[in-house]
């Protein structure tokens, strides 16, 4: 696997410890209700973060929850370069942009953004490769099954991440700066979701750093039988296992405790 990845300047080494993603979202629909309303109350969110323990913030702009309306590549530019700008003009923290509109990743990029984000794993536009080539930026692959219905999951997982490497090295994404992610909640049911997070070490082959996003998620809702608010006990065992099967960032809400979890994970699996 590729040793490490620089982000917004700074390297991350694979395998050392377990990275925490803190996640900023500027919509006012997000699934899990913490929207914020305004580059203060994000860049105040920041700060926060920062201070429990993120070595990245993840700033988005569309919610990702199923059956939410897209947004215009405007409207979501008028949400996410404000913070972004706030942020980098403040702090050091590198920062990703959650979007699969390569309008808005270069104004993100421009704006002070070290990663692109697409959970959509160049389907909706493989622009999006084009912009992080052209700026020498790490780009997040995300298998994502929101337009199908495939018959096994990890097959449809492992074609899709394949098949989003494939489309960001012919771009020319360094090998280097390519990150997976599985797409926990993309598509796929609960049961898929569980499976999933079962089967993530056989992600190894693909020799690329994994991402994880399972904070508050609905299958941990539908396993537990709570609320987005009732879910850190259930995110907290996903992370923990998540990482004892290969994942080398978690992308979560409640970072603080988050960071603590995996720091315990760490001290057991990597020995650190």
């Amino acid at each position: 696997m590729t040793e490490q990845t620089v982000i917004g300047g700074l390297p991350f080494c694979w395998g050392s410890r377990t990275y925490i993603m803190g996640v900023i979202n500027v919509s006012p629909d997000s699934f899990s209700g913490d929207g914020q309303t305004s580059p203060d109350s994000a860049l105040g969110r920041a700060r926060q973060l920062a201070a429990e323990g993120a070595d990245i913030l993840d700033v988005g702009g569309e919610s990702t929850r199923p059956g939410s309306e897209p947004v215009s590549i405007e409207e979501e530019l008028r949400r996410v370069i404000p913070v972004i700008e706030a942020i980098s003009g403040e702090m050091r923290i590198p920062l990703s942009v959650d979007t699969y509109k390569p309008e808005v990743a270069r104004a993100a990029v421009m704006a002070g953004a070290g990663l692109i984000n697409d959970v959509w794993g160049l389907k909706k536009n493989r622009g999006l490769a084009a912009v992080a080539a052209e700026y020498g930026l790490p780009l997040v692959i995300t298998a994502n099954q929101r337009d199908e219905q495939p018959a096994g999951i990890m097959p449809a997982v492992m074609a899709d991440l394949e098949n989003g490497i494939a489309r960001a090295l012919a771009a020319g994404v360094a090998e280097e700066n390519i990150i997976i992610d599985p797409g926990i909640g993309f598509g796929k049911t609960c049961e898929q979701n569980l499976e999933v997070m079962q089967r993530m070490n056989e992600l190894k082959v693909l020799g690329k750093p994994v991402l994880l996003g399972t904070s508050r998620k609905s299958f941990i809702g539908i396993t537990l039988g709570l609320p987005e608010t009732d879910r850190v006990e259930g995110t907290a065992a996903t992370v923990a296992i998540g990482i004892s099967r290969g994942a080398d960032i978690i992308r979560v809400h409640d970072v603080g405790i988050m960071a603590r979890v995996a720091r315990m994970a760490d001290a057991i699996v990597r020995r650190v």
